[in-house]
């Protein structure tokens, strides 16, 4: 799976299957024999990619067949997002992780602009696709570069602080401790825009950022992220959380 996804949480979800030619097919993930009249242990299987798969959409039967039509080893298949924004400002949605973040930078960016701010130093931006299979931002950064943030996403779960409505900042996930000032700082830039955070440990969690120290760059790192619920599922988050976040990248400037 691309992206950590599970197989239980892609269970009945429609898909894409993009093949190498250009070619777009539809399918269905589902558990193989999944029809509760006909499989006596459906409810105690259990879901995996090895009993979870792409029911393709077209009349095959084999895997013979659906090299016929151009499907082959290494594919992508692309599930349904279902996005949705709620009258009370949640967002729900598949991969809120963290294509959020990137419409967060995007609209941190357009801010500046609107406004003709023209920060005191030089600010790069540099999104990667690569963040999921690990390498993340190892080909950063770039020359002159000291500091280096990832905007990502904020865990919202037990033991931990954060909302869908705030933005969090990372003390420390699975890769270690972030930078000791770049946490203090992240903090001071909330308190100094009003920016509503909290501060979180995450157990399961790497970022770009992370990929870029082991790549032998001797620099200062951090992560935020608006807070983010059902991570790698069927995500949530709120409009309060990309704003705080958003009040917390003007707070560095």
């Amino acid at each position: 799976p691309l992206g950590g996804l599970s197989a239980a949480n892609c269970e009945t979800e429609n898909c894409r299957i993009v093949t190498k030619s250009g070619k777009i097919y539809e399918g269905t993930v589902q558990l193989h024999d999944p029809s509760i009249h006909v499989n006596g242990n459906f409810g105690k299987t259990e879901r995996s990619f090895d009993t979870v798969e792409v029911i393709l959409d077209e009349d095959v039967k084999n895997a013979g067949e659906g090299n016929v039509l151009g499907v082959r080893n290494g594919d992508i298949v692309c599930i349904e997002p279902r996005t949705r924004i709620t009258e009370s400002g949640y967002i729900k949605s598949r991969f809120l992780d963290d294509k959020l973040s990137i419409g967060i930078i995007f609209g941190f960016i357009k801010y500046l602009r609107d406004n003709g701010i023209e920060p005191e130093r030089r600010i790069c931006v540099h999104i990667t696709v690569y963040e999921e299979v690990g390498h993340g931002a190892a080909a950063c950064p770039f020359a002159g570069v000291t500091e280096a943030l990832s905007v990502d996403m904020g865990c919202v779960g037990d033991g931990l602080e954060c909302t869908e409505k705030q933005v969090s900042v990372c003390a420390k996930d699975s890769g270690g401790p972030y930078s000791y000032d770049m946490v203090k700082k992240l903090i001071a830039a909330a308190e100094k825009t009003g920016a509503d955070y909290a501060v979180d440990v995450y157990p399961h969690y790497g970022s770009d950022v992370e990929a870029t120290l082991r790549s032998g760059n001797d620099i200062r790192h951090g992560l935020i992220g608006a807070g983010v619920f059902a991570s790698h599922g069927y995500e949530r988050s709120h409009i309060d959380g990309i704003e705080n976040t958003i009040k917390l990248l003007c707070g560095l400037l």
